[in-house]
């Protein structure tokens, strides 16, 4: 069976860009890997592929979810082996393209049995985060110190699923991975490559298109957002993601433009590490160092193992 080409690393780091170019080489189709780039609305702060790139390469699972949604790491898993299937029917390739850690092993490992939700359960931590999330992360790290490592306490999609899994299990996140089965997903095999920078390149990458998301009008994304939960009345979820939340606190006068770059750059850093060391643990076939490879140099090494892949 063909092994599907699976692109990750750390934010910035020019996923979208190789399997695209990929994709044009291998009669290939994109899955995104992405737990933000799935929601509508949200195109510009999450790094979606422009219009421009969607109309060369096929893209699946961007921008298909409402801001109000949620998603569970199974279903997202069985959403791209879907995607697969159907690739693979019209005698194309899949490319799986993302940094989001948690979907990846969902993918190579499969669901834990009791991976199921409660909405009562969610409602009240998403509450009790509201009000302090400190609470709630000490005890992430109570139940889960290993689990509390790798997930950052404004992470909130994830430490609150952390503790709704807990409540619904009575066994921590950890517990759960280490008794994972790969019964929905094993007929996927991957080829997996991870794009390493150095850190400084990747800072520099990171700061650079942070601006270039300014520029683009992602304080108006934000605004559009906004007025669209306070029309629905409802809580958008999505919105808690870096940078929406920044700029939330900008626009109602709480921090000022410097402070709001500022931090948003900063936790962008903090998640490229988070992600670095998340997928340090996972099974990756190829690390490709992107500082040492310009150009057509990168392309020329990868259709080598391209070939012997596919």
């Amino acid at each position: 069976m063909k092994k599907v080409i699976t692109i990750v690393g750390p934010t910035a780091s020019g996923k979208t860009t190789l399997a695209i170019e990929i994709a044009k080489r291998i009669n290939g189709e994109i899955i995104s890997l992405d737990s933000r780039q799935v929601f509508k609305g949200m195109a510009i702060g999450t790094a979606q592929p422009t219009k421009k790139q969607m109309s060369t390469v096929e893209h699946h699972l961007i921008g298909c979810l409402k801001p109000e949604e949620f998603i569970s790491s199974g279903k997202y898993a069985s959403l791209v082996k879907e995607k697969i299937d159907a690739i693979k029917c019209q005698n194309k390739n899949p490319i799986i393209c993302g940094g989001s850690g948690l979907y990846y092993r969902a993918i190579q490992k499969g669901i834990f049995e009791g991976s199921i939700s409660n909405f009562k359960i969610r409602n009240k931590l998403e509450i009790q985060y509201a009000k302090n999330p400190e609470i709630l992360f000490n005890k992430l790290k109570l139940i889960d110190k290993e689990y509390s490592k790798i997930v950052h306490i404004n992470n909130r999609q994830r430490l609150i699923r952390a503790l709704e899994i807990y409540e619904c299990t009575g066994k921590s996140p950890s517990e759960h991975f280490q008794k994972q089965y790969t019964e929905p997903i094993k007929t996927v095999k991957l080829y997996t490559i991870f794009l390493k920078w150095e850190r400084i390149s990747l800072n520099n990458r990171i700061e650079e298109r942070t601006r270039e998301m300014f520029d683009m009008g992602w304080i108006d994304e934000v605004k559009n957002l906004l007025e669209l939960q306070a029309i629905q009345n409802k809580i958008f979820p999505s919105l808690n993601s870096i940078g929406y939340k920044h700029i939330k606190s900008f626009l109602n006068n709480e921090i000022n433009k410097e402070k709001m770059f500022e931090m948003i750059y900063t936790r962008t850093r903090q998640l490229a590490r988070r992600q670095e060391k998340w997928f340090k643990q996972e099974p990756i076939n190829l690390f490709v160092m992107m500082d040492s490879l310009k150009g057509d140099k990168i392309y020329k090494i990868l259709d080598c193992f391209v070939e012997g892949i596919l």
